[in-house]
């Protein structure tokens, strides 16, 4: 029979039968489902190459118009004259659809977490569980660039910084992923950047250095600020120092791998001014880092800070916006500016990694010229805050 509507409704099942099959003779192929319960389905049967007859449901009868089925009908029919299976494909489909970007998510970050700083990992998790969160639902395979970008701009009303970091870290987790053979395509590529980011140029004057000095305290924080000011390390690097890392009667600090940027072993030479810093610092009995009361090192950064720049201010010293790690670039450029001290010598106490052929060739730590920098920069720092 050639399927026509009042045809389709008037299908009937012969007694006792659990469902009937009719087929239109107008496509062959396309047939209606009709069930001892009274549900009709439109479905596409076809032959695959291996000789098996999947057949595949196209749409309610009641929900969807026959010349709408026909039409379904024949494109499912087309295309697995062309040796396709849809039957296998919608499977896929579907099998896609239940492997969504927060399913895999939890799978990067096991081992993110293994391969990542424990801070860099904070962050990578923080920006695809919370900055994420929105497209966490969809199929990992189907979010397409306009969702990535269209995100990106709510993200960028917090910070386009922000905005930025997300955007990379949903960059690597797809990397990651296309690696893996989960993801076929990485959305993010071709999105704008919601900030061409500049590196920073801000360093404090004499001046500035003084003041900040002077308005240190005795607590966590100020000894941290004087330390970062006397070292030119990291604030995080010395906010989370361990006792085993230190060796005060040699005057050195060995920052392990683990914990430096580039994952190199760093030796600090201390300086007579952080020795004696980290000599006076009174530790919590049983503990075996420096800083910082509960896990991990010091935290309330924010703060502290907050408070330093007002006692700053309430002492009649002016100064510009800065941050803790504009200390390392100050120490570093001053020491060059006032003491003449070489861009190698420089590159060393920072832990830089040497560029191109001196990274192979060029493994001098430079430990006394690193040494004796940092201590006539002390002395400089010392006598300026006197």
């Amino acid at each position: 029979m050639r399927f026509t509507k009042q045809i389709v409704e008037a299908l009937t099942l012969p007694p006792g039968k659990p469902y009937g099959l009719f087929w239109d003779d107008a496509l062959k192929g396309f047939g209606v489902k009709v069930s001892a319960g009274g549900s009709r389905q439109y479905v596409a049967q076809y032959r695959t190459p291996d000789g098996r007859t999947p057949r595949v449901t196209i749409g309610r009868v009641d929900t969807l118009a026959l010349d709408e089925a026909r039409r379904k009908a024949r494109t499912l029919l087309a295309k697995a004259q062309t040796g396709s299976d849809p039957q296998a494909e919608k499977a896929e489909a579907q099998r896609q659809a239940r492997i969504t970007l927060g399913s895999v998510t939890a799978a990067y970050l096991t081992q993110a977490r293994d391969r990542l700083k424990p801070r860099s990992y904070q962050e990578v998790e923080r920006h695809l569980m919370k900055a994420w969160a929105p497209l966490a639902g969809m199929p990992l395979n189907g979010i397409k660039r306009a969702d990535v970008a269209a995100r990106l701009n709510v993200i960028a009303e917090t910070g386009k910084v922000n905005a930025n970091r997300a955007r990379s870290a949903l960059s690597g987790f797809y990397s990651w992923a296309i690696g893996e053979g989960i993801a076929e395509g990485n959305p993010v590529a071709g999105t704008n950047k919601p900030a061409d980011e500049k590196p920073r140029e801000r360093f404090l004057t004499l001046e500035e250095v003084r003041a900040v000095w002077n308005a240190c305290r005795s607590d966590d924080h100020g000894v941290i600020v004087r330390l970062l000011l006397l070292t030119a390390q990291r604030r995080n690097e010395v906010g989370e120092i361990a006792e085993a890392e230190l060796d005060l009667d040699a005057a050195t600090w060995t920052l392990p791998g683990a914990r430096a940027k580039n994952g190199r072993t760093h030796e600090v030479p201390l300086s007579p001014p952080a020795v004696q810093l980290f000599r006076d610092k009174p530790r919590l009995a049983g503990r075996t880092l420096v800083f910082g009361q509960g896990v991990g090192g010091f935290s309330g950064w924010s703060n502290s800070k907050e408070r330093l720049d007002a006692r700053v201010k309430a002492a009649g010293a002016a100064l510009a916006p800065w941050t803790l790690h504009d200390l390392r670039r100050t120490a570093t450029t001053l020491m060059a500016e006032h003491l003449g001290v070489q861009p190698h010598v420089i590159s060393a106490i920072k832990n830089h990694t040497p560029e191109g052929m001196a990274r192979v060739y060029n493994l001098a730590t430079y430990r006394a010229e690193k040494r004796e920098a940092l201590n006539r920069w002390a002395d400089m720092v010392v006598q300026l805050s006197s």
